[in-house]
């Protein structure tokens, strides 16, 4: 699914209809300002961004978040809000599950100031236009599995076959198409490509022979184990670098609100530090938005996130040339695109060479 403006333009009602009086991210109302320098700053600046003020004399800064799938890729997001390290960084944050591409299309139509999601997902409109900027990594590897009916059981089995994707464009789609390339077959071609919907309800039609196969993240890919589907292909084993989860932003709202982003971008390193530390608050963060109520998910869900989780965020650039390689038909402008015009790590390279991130591992 290419980028459609008109789109973007009109408000998602789920969104909306929450008002938008106190948000500031509409990227028509910030494009006339001058984007912010983040250079070095002194030493003093960074002693006092490790105490954020929390006096009830200052307003937090509200602000809404937006992800994309209840999968635990997107996990950060929940333990940094379950820790309440926004309200610590002196934020007010609402996270809203939007899901696949409803994700994208809220940030650009200014709903949401940020969005937890695929490169695949922000790559797309970026090429054609839209002001989407990664300003954070969370996992840049593709992590899928590849999960099929018993019957199905060599690779070569899936040509012809019916392949559920959750929409046309968006991460887990994008990622399928990835994935086929790589096993040799045309997505447009030897094999039917449908639209079914997220990660449980694919389940749910491959256990009822609805579908031939599906991707899914661990740890869904055991509960379709145990009810007799095959697992056909590890796509953390590939080990290919590919840019999967960040946190996306517009280069508006980082000229606005430099401030604001910083405190973000400090909330998530907090964040990942926290998950790395107390597994009680990260599962149950997992355990709220993935609905997982077995302590055994929440045990492997947990051993996942911390595998796969970066203490510094950084987006990766050979990623993001996968994620062009993948969109290139599509979109011409992949071709020639650059990673580097598509991530902005200040931020992160401030906390950095700070010595900040390293310092809440001592």
């Amino acid at each position: 699914m290419l980028f459609n403006p008109s789109l973007a333009k009109h408000a998602l009602s789920a969104v909306e209809g929450r008002g938008r009086g106190d948000f500031s991210s509409g990227a028509s109302r910030l494009s006339r300002h001058k984007a912010p320098s983040f250079s070095n700053l002194p030493v003093i600046f960074f002693l006092a961004l490790a105490f954020t003020f929390t006096g009830p004399a200052l307003a937090a800064d509200k602000l809404r978040i937006g992800y994309g799938a209840p999968s635990v890729a997107m996990s950060v997001l929940w333990i940094t809000k379950e820790g309440k390290l926004f309200e610590k960084n002196n934020l007010e944050v609402e996270v809203l599950y939007l899901e696949s591409a409803l994700v994208q299309r809220a940030l650009i139509a200014g709903n949401i100031d940020y969005g937890e999601m695929t490169g695949s997902l922000m790559a797309a409109p970026k090429l054609q236009g839209a002001d989407l900027v990664m300003i954070a990594g969370f996992l840049n590897q593709l992590i899928y599995r590849l999960v099929t009916r018993p019957e199905i059981k060599t690779i070569a089995d899936l040509k012809g076959k019916r392949v559920a994707v959750s929409r046309f464009g968006a991460g887990a789609d994008r990622a399928t198409r990835f994935l086929l390339t790589k096993l040799g077959f045309n997505p447009e071609k030897d094999v039917v490509l449908v639209q079914v919907g997220g990660a449980p309800t694919r389940l749910a039609a491959l256990a009822a022979n609805s579908i031939d196969a599906t991707i899914v993240e661990p740890p869904d890919h055991k509960k379709a184990q145990e009810a007799g589907m095959r697992v056909l292909a590890n796509m953390e084993d590939m080990g290919i670098p590919f840019q999967h989860t960040g946190l996306v932003t517009t280069r508006a709202h980082l000229a606005k609100s430099p401030d604001i982003a910083r405190r973000v971008i400090k909330s998530f390193i907090e964040g990942i530090q926290l998950a790395t530390v107390n597994s009680e608050i990260a599962k149950r963060a997992l355990r709220k938005h993935m609905r997982l109520q077995q302590e055994r998910d929440l045990d492997d869900a947990y051993q996942i996130l911390r595998g796969f989780m970066p203490r510094k965020p950084y987006p990766t650039l050979d990623g993001f040339k996968m994620v062009f390689a993948e969109l290139a038909d599509q979109i011409p402008a992949a071709k020639t695109a650059d990673p580097r015009d598509f991530v902005d790590t200040r931020l992160i390279e401030e906390f950095d060479r700070s010595g900040y991130i390293d310092g809440l591992y001592r």
